[in-house]
């Protein structure tokens, strides 16, 4: 050993233990597995994660349900009726579910709508029956005036009225009639449901869209054939479907049912006089 400043230096001397030489391995060739890189995310085939442990589907589903150490419970009784879950099976409806029934409404002489949709009631149809009914009844309203008027060389004014007078009489229509006959039923022990009356009444508007373009035929007597017609057929639709389940209630059920038709008819009467006519 040599010491030279501050610096020691190690001569060649005998160490003990020894390090083994590592050959020189030349060319190494890493070979990798086959995988899809173009696919993403990855079949589960190819996966590095198995099924077992996989996150769930719904990973971010603890956002809409209590913890489990939470206090709060679902509500129940008449306070779950002002919760959005209370209504969410009515709106959970096919496409092809709501075209099968707007079909039967179209047929009305079948009297197998409450059977059909007896197990599962929508409000989903009903509800843009009726938006539909709405914007429909305005729009076709405000065009035949419009035309009329300018037929005639006269001024003309937009009458917002039109919207609000169309959705109060539409909403409260499939409503109020429904609840009270509800409450009707119940009073003759006759089975009915609530729900089920409201779809029945909503898809019975189907019938008036139609009705509603065909009055820009500037006929009056056209006017009241097909006012008529729609209200015949939606008439018809309500009474025999109901026809079976108002028997139960005794002998004055042909009393009832026949209100309910004259009550459809006067729907299409007050259409015609306040939609289907055109005044100037």
């Amino acid at each position: 050993m040599m010491s030279g400043g501050n610096y020691t230096t190690i001569e060649n001397q005998k160490i003990s233990g020894s390090v083994p030489a590592v050959s020189d391995p030349g060319h190494v060739a890493v070979k990798f597995e086959d995988s899809n890189l173009e696919t993403f995310p990855p079949s589960e085939a190819q996966g590095k994660i198995s099924g077992g442990s996989r996150p769930p589907r719904d990973a971010d589903d603890t956002f809409s349900k209590p913890g489990s150490g939470s206090d709060e419970s679902p509500p129940s009784g008449w306070f779950r009726s002002f919760t959005v879950a209370a209504y969410k099976p009515y709106f959970d409806v096919d496409t092809s579910d709501v075209l099968e029934r707007i079909k039967d409404s179209l047929f009305p002489f079948n009297g197998s709508f409450s059977e059909k949709t007896a197990s599962h009631p929508d409000l989903y149809g009903p509800f843009w029956i009726c938006t539909t009914l709405i914007f429909v009844a305005a729009s076709i309203g405000t065009f035949v005036t419009y035309v009329a008027h300018k037929i005639q060389k006269k001024e003309w004014d937009y009458d917002i009225n039109l919207v609000t007078w169309s959705a109060g009489l539409f909403y409260g229509y499939v409503t109020v009639i429904p609840l009270a006959l509800y409450i009707i039923l119940k009073y003759f022990s006759a089975p009915s449901g609530l729900v089920q009356l409201f779809c029945l009444y909503g898809y019975s508007l189907f019938i008036f869209i139609p009705a509603l373009c065909l009055s820009v035929v500037p006929l009056e007597l056209f006017r009241w054939v097909v006012a008529g017609v729609a209200g015949f057929m939606s008439a018809t639709f309500v009474a025999l479907n109901l026809r079976t389940h108002i028997k139960s209630s005794g002998e004055r059920w042909f009393l009832i049912v026949a209100a309910i038709f004259l009550l459809q008819l006067a729907l299409a009467v007050v259409l015609k006089i306040y939609l289907f006519t055109v005044t100037v």
